[in-house]
């Protein structure tokens, strides 16, 4: 199994590291220390080194920090982890509604006469530090540079991941190495940029056609880079790793090893580009007034994808589906009370695992019956594993890493007979999707711009979800890729090529929960026929090719238009996938994608 059920962090465990780690306060003469869930990379995903704040409180989100000062530590989490955390954390630690509570004004709460709280420069990126000291300007409170507390008191702290590094093939990233440095120094020459700093892990993979297996679920590998104006690249990544890619990186990228890299940052002369989101304080230290923000320069490439990374995406999707509807097939056979939770998941796993080329599941797969559903990052243990019910929905998020594309779908079902507000709220998550997929959008607009769209028809039944309506998603690399989203604070332009999710969502805490997830790519949207406005246009094209719960839905809540899309993607789903499948998956999928 890729996946396991074992309990990795626990409530009880949080006050006596908490203790500990305040006995380092006293020592340092610190009234605080900072523990964000990141590592010197600044990726979103941490190898098991580097999770402090699970191991410090107990919570194990993908996103938030621990400010843990004499008296009070606060967990500042999302809306996504506002349920989660309430079973994940002891009594001595105190939830803190993020970002709607900055740190900066809950540090100036805590602390009205002032103090000093530490942090390590290799953890909090550049921007965070910078605007959390401007905001705290003129209240007393200080953020210092210091050792990692953490670090300290944490015993039998793991190794740092030393996996070894493979060549991305050329058929899948549909473009060479030597051309993507070539075309990116060549920007940064026409910027007048020296140099760029990159630390994120997926950025390095991207442009060096390489791939790693340092954390969990994510094929990259830890490592620092810097890209010359003139095309040279210097990789700062231990040499183990990389024993088995031969001549891969050609002769225009120069190993270095890991601490050699501040030094060469230090050495660097002229305007160095770096994205001050991801870059860590230390290195915005080292190059002081020659640091210029300007972006991560793989970031937006990356996002682009290219036909060989969308073609191979959309095969992915093709296998994945069918191992997804065999899992359904299976699962509608099963009567309720007769499953749990971990069963499903490593009956799933199972399904995918008949695909030679599947590397890894792309994230612990979510799988969440009843009340279970309404933790939107619910990870399955052996405490929680639950039976579904009748009555149940379930919420099932998985996805897969293949070598040609990575995948994440999202489907809620239905287990026996299930409540009437259950299934009008599943309608409308499903008439938001259909909204979202069916949309047309001018050139230039960002994902803030046309996110509501999936969120209406709740909003007008007084309803919302705390959580984006979609991420970016990388092709065989990181499952959540930025810059890309479907999110309020997202200012990024959409552009063709783009991968992103669709997926709507409704939580009813302590009762139930709805999400709908299909990847969507970015295209040319084509002229209409009776249109006379010209203006460049955009549209999705769906990759995900799952049916959807025809028993959750209320048909008289669907417009037209919206039947009709649904009718047309049912019958793709039977067209692409039917193929793929066995007998009895046929005979399901037949019934599955009946018109409504």
């Amino acid at each position: 199994m890729f996946q396991s059920f074992e309990v990795t962090a626990r409530p009880e465990q949080g006050p006596p590291r908490l203790a500990a780690l305040r006995d380092e306060l006293a020592r340092e003469g610190l009234q605080g220390f900072l523990i964000p869930r990141a590592d010197a990379h600044q990726g979103e995903y941490v190898a098991p080194r580097d999770e402090r704040l699970a191991w410090l409180t107990g919570f194990t989100g993908s996103a938030g920090f621990c400010a843990a000062l004499t008296d009070i530590a606060g967990v500042f989490i999302d809306g996504r982890y506002r349920t989660q955390v309430k079973a994940q954390v002891a009594q001595d630690y105190t939830p803190v509604p993020w970002p709607d509570v900055s740190l900066s004004a809950w540090l100036k709460e805590q602390l009205p006469n002032g103090g000093k709280v530490g942090f390590d420069p290799w953890l909090h990126a550049a921007g965070q530090i910078s605007s959390a000291q401007k905001e705290l300007e003129g209240s007393g409170v200080e953020l210092v540079r210091c050792d990692n507390l953490v670090d300290r008191i944490w015993a039998d702290q793991p190794d740092p991941p030393m996996n070894p590094v493979r060549a991305h093939p050329i058929e899948f990233a549909g473009e060479s190495a030597e051309s993507k440095i070539k075309r990116l120094a060549s920007d940064l020459q026409s910027g007048d940029r020296a140099a760029a700093v990159i630390t994120l892990p997926d950025s390095i993979m991207w442009l060096l056609n390489i791939r790693g297996a340092d954390i969990a679920y994510n094929p990259v590998a830890h490592g620092f880079a810097i890209l010359r104006g003139d095309g040279r690249v210097d990789l700062f990544m231990a040499a183990a790793k990389l024993t088995g890619i031969g001549d891969h990186l050609g002769p225009q990228v120069t190993q270095h090893q890991p601490d050699a890299f501040l030094t060469a940052v230090e050495a660097l002369e002229g305007k160095v580009q770096v994205d001050p989101g991801t870059v860590p304080q230390i290195v915005a230290d080292a190059l002081g007034d020659r640091m210029v923000d300007g972006g991560d320069p793989c970031a937006l490439p990356k996002a682009r994808k290219n036909p060989a990374e969308i073609a191979g995406t959309a095969e992915a999707h093709l296998r994945d589906a069918a191992a997804v509807i065999e899992l359904l097939c299976w699962l509608d056979a099963q009567k309720p009370s007769t499953l749990t939770e971990t069963q499903v998941v490593t009956r799933l796993e199972e399904s995918r695992r008949r695909d030679n080329a599947l590397q890894d599941i792309s994230f612990d797969t979510i799988a969440g019956t009843g009340p279970n559903g309404a933790i939107m990052h619910y990870r399955v243990t052996e405490e929680t594993d639950s039976r579904l019910e009748n009555g149940h929905l379930l919420v099932l998020d998985s996805g897969g890493q293949y070598l040609d594309g990575t995948t994440d779908i999202t489907r809620t079902i239905a287990i026996g007979d299930v409540g009437d507000e259950e299934k009008a709220c599943f309608t409308r998550v499903l008439k938001g999707m259909i909204a979202m997929s069916m949309l047309r959008w001018p050139v230039g607009l960002a994902g803030r711009d046309i996110e509501c769209v999936a969120r209406l028809p709740l909003w007008l039944a007084g309803q919302d979800f705390n959580h984006g309506v979609g991420h970016g998603v990388g092709t065989y690399l990181s499952v959540h890729e930025g810059p890309q989203r479907l999110s309020r604070v997202s200012h990024v332009p959409l552009e063709p090529g783009m991968i992103l999710s669709n997926e709507p969502g409704y939580y009813r805490e302590g009762a139930f929960g709805i999400r709908l997830e299909n990847l969507v790519v970015v295209e040319e949207a084509p002229n209409l026929p009776s249109g006379d406005d010209e203006r460049a246009m955009l549209n999705w094209r769906t990759l995900t090719y799952v049916p959807i719960d025809r028993r959750l839905i209320v048909v008289d809540m669907l417009s037209r238009e919206e039947r009709a899309w649904l009718n047309a993607y049912h019958r793709d789903v039977a067209e692409k996938v039917r193929p793929r499948l066995g007998d009895a998956a046929q005979l399901w999928l037949d019934a599955a994608t009946a018109p409504v």
